[in-house]
């Protein structure tokens, strides 16, 4: 019996779009997409890299899975839906998005088969050499499957549920991200074909292990997925098993809403969390040499088209393989980094008498945030003389110390106020719980400003001093997060600066009330002044180059993609103003093009740790280049940074701190280890020539004897 249909094909428009020429698009812009997806090849590199450990290795090919999928999630899922939606969008750089969607694909194509290689011809013999085996069910000696089996029997087959479809059963929901298995079956003596869904449950990693030998050491593992399929009879007695497909589907996760119909924003976010698990499927991965009925099957009940196909001819998930590069085995990982308490902070007890008596910069993870930040929210929260806390939270994580301190300094009777930005996205669920539990605890929470997602790093104290109330500021590069504080380098600044802290105060007046103040005294405020500003020191360094004076410009951050600041860069090499970046991730400008931007280097790092912080130079005509404006702060120089959220940036005025970032912009420049370089048509190539210690490295290395010789 032919089963209903439940609801019109949305990708029937979709499917008729014929792929576009590869006529090459001429523009001074680089795709953004196709500029991030270039940033994921810098990451999988990492995983070819013989220099870096193995298990790190094989992190890396994590990483550049995981980054897939985000990428599909949140940027291939608009793109998809302008294509079903016929709409007539050309990107800044003059693709349609046709063009953009087929570009995407045969790139994440090559980059595939390239982990795939990667995976078969060099991980797993590197990890046999080793003593960790990554193996197939025919692999497993008799004693590994007897184990294995007993782990199905006792601990697996309990929680599978094999869902069928026929005319009693409709298709079964299929979960963002869900690893699944696609069974073809039939009763015995019958030719009609029934199909069956098998999920792997999620709360057992995908590899386990089966035999283990410290002594040697030896380490055997073998996939869930190999488990289960060498039991299905067990699922499907007396049924004559056809054939099985491994697939795993990534759903778009960017619901359409209008802020404006909602009157309360926690209830918009709930009820976008509730639709994003319904939302279309933009990808299906499935193992190779795929069923082709199965394959049919499955495309047509998801509403997916051919080029929605993606075949892993390895795994399926390398990020799946977590419990592998995450093996107590420190030699084949990179040597861990314990931070430093700040020189600034060692002896003195007394953390607001520090900040006090001068401008103290911090460099994570170089240096602790738990001795610094952590420290500070801290020592405020149990201070009998504070009186306020004020503070934004983005990300944070799901025991979060810096929570509980503020949970604490309500209960002994201070004002505490948390804007807690509900729209972060990933984080959406934490952020509603902690939200809920300091509200519970009597703490002011704001969920931001309608329209804006608020995204500054911005943390305010109130005390009482013998001279009268006093405020301390930290600003900072990065998340209130002490788990991503050990991963990602971020910088921060704490503070005692009047006018700063009149700018903070008026901040959160904007924040959690309706002020439109709009005359910061020193902070950059987005979306207020930050771009006017940034594009008038611009405009300065190229009025200093025509006078003569020394003229430069650093910035350093995760993405450059507003195209007035693009355009404002391109002029200034046009003046002959040296330009450097140091851009991670998305980058939209073309370095190195003649009569546009020969001035104009770009760099990127990938290393150790995730690149975070936001520092931007202009040397404003010092005869010194550490004499010249530093600021840092939350920004990216995106549209989004820029226009549609709150970010702030603080100016650096301390000398000391100045010649500190000169020392982090100079080392990311020098250091040609783990360094690339951008080309003109938006690839990247390694740093050549003699290798150095990467900038990370340097970096840890003065860190460390900068405390010791503070100590002696």
């Amino acid at each position: 019996m032919a089963r209903a249909r439940r609801k019109p094909k949305k990708t029937a428009g979709l499917a008729q779009i014929k792929r576009p020429t590869d006529t090459p698009v001429t523009s001074s812009f680089v795709n953004r997409e196709l500029s991030w997806l270039e940033f994921n090849k810098r990451v999988l590199a990492q995983s070819y890299d013989t220099d870096v450990p193995i298990l790190e290795r094989l992190r890396f090919l994590g990483i550049f899975h995981s980054n897939l999928d985000e990428f599909f999630m949140k940027r291939v899922g608009l793109l998809r839906r302008n294509l079903i939606l016929s709409t007539a969008h050309i990107s800044r750089d003059g693709m349609t998005a046709a063009q953009q969607f087929f570009a995407i694909r045969k790139t994440v194509i090559e980059m595939e088969d390239q982990a795939n290689v990667c995976f078969k011809d060099h991980l797993i013999p590197a990890l046999k050499k080793e003593g960790i085996y990554l193996l197939k069910w025919h692999e497993l000696n008799s004693e590994e499957k007897e184990r294995a089996n007993q782990i199905f029997k006792t601990r697996i087959f309990p929680i599978l549920t094999p869902l069928s479809v026929d005319p009693g059963h409709p298709f079964p929901f299929i979960s963002n991200l869900s690893y699944s298995l696609a069974v073809a079956l039939r009763h015995p003596g019958k030719d009609e074909k029934l199909f069956s869904r098998v999920k792997l449950p999620e709360i057992f990693p995908a590899w386990i292990e089966v035999t283990t030998d410290v002594a040697r050491p030896l380490s055997r593992w073998v996939h869930i997925s190999e488990i289960v399929l060498n039991n299905l009879p067990q699922l499907f007695p007396d049924m004559e098993i056809i054939a099985t497909l491994p697939f795993r589907v990534t759903r778009n996760i960017e619901v359409e809403r209008n802020e404006e119909n909602f009157d309360d924003l926690l209830q918009m976010i709930e009820e976008e969390l509730r639709e994003r698990k319904f939302e279309d499927v933009v990808k299906l991965e499935h193992g190779p040499n795929p069923d082709e009925w199965l394959l049919k099957f499955i495309m047509s009940e998801l509403d997916l088209i051919e080029h929605d196909l993606y075949q892993m001819d390895s795994e399926i998930d390398y990020a799946g393989l977590k419990p592998i590069w995450s093996i107590n085995r420190p030699q084949l990982q990179f040597t861990p980094w314990n931070p430093l308490v700040p020189s600034e902070l060692i002896e003195d007890g007394d953390i607001f008498r520090s900040i006090s008596q001068k401008d103290i910069l911090v460099h994570h993870p170089y240096e602790s945030f738990s001795a610094s930040v952590e420290r500070l929210i801290r020592t405020a929260a149990e201070d009998p003389k504070v009186l306020a806390i004020k503070m934004t939270l983005y990300r944070t994580p799901e025991e979060s110390s810096i929570g509980q301190s503020l949970i604490k300094a309500a209960d002994l009777g201070k004002q505490v106020v948390c804007l807690v930005e509900l729209k972060a996205r990933f984080d959406e669920k934490r952020n509603i719980a902690w939200a809920t539990r300091m509200e519970d605890a009597g703490i002011h929470v704001v969920y931001g400003v309608m329209g804006l997602k608020t995204h500054c790093k911005v943390l305010l104290i109130v005390r009482q001093e013998a001279e009268g109330l006093k405020t301390y500021i930290h600003i900072g590069t990065g998340n209130y997060h002490p788990v991503t504080a050990r991963s990602y380098t971020d910088v921060g600044l704490f503070t005692a600066d009047k006018i700063i802290s009149e700018d903070v105060i008026a901040l959160f007046n904007y924040l959690t009330g309706r002020s439109l103040k709009k005359d910061y005294r020193k902070l950059l405020v987005a979306p207020i002044n930050m771009k006017k500003i940034f594009l008038e020191n611009i405009q300065r360094e190229i009025e200093n180059k025509k006078h003569g004076k020394d003229a430069h410009i650093v910035i350093k951050c995760n993405n450059l993609e507003d195209h007035d600041l693009v355009n404002a860069l391109y002029a200034a090499s046009g003046a002959g103003v040296k330009v450097d970046l140091i851009i991670r991730s998305i980058c939209t400008l073309r370095p190195g093009v003649k009569d546009l931007s020969s001035n104009i280097r770009v760099v990127s790092i990938v290393d150790q740790l995730l690149e975070h912080s936001r520092i931007f130079y202009f040397r404003n005509g010092s005869n010194e280049p550490v004499k010249g404006d530093f600021y840092i702060g939350s920004a990216d120089w995106m549209y989004r940074n820029l226009l549609a959220r709150v970010e702030v940036i603080t100016p650096i005025d301390e000398q000391s701190l100045k010649s500190k970032l000169w020392e982090i912009l100079d080392l990311n420049l020098r250091c040609t280890n783990n360094a690339w370089n951008m080309q003109s048509d938006g690839s990247y190539q390694r740093v050549s020539g003699a290798k150095t210690n990467s900038s990370q490295r340097e970096l840890m290395r003065l860190t460390r004897d900068r405390i010791v010789h503070h100590k002696d």
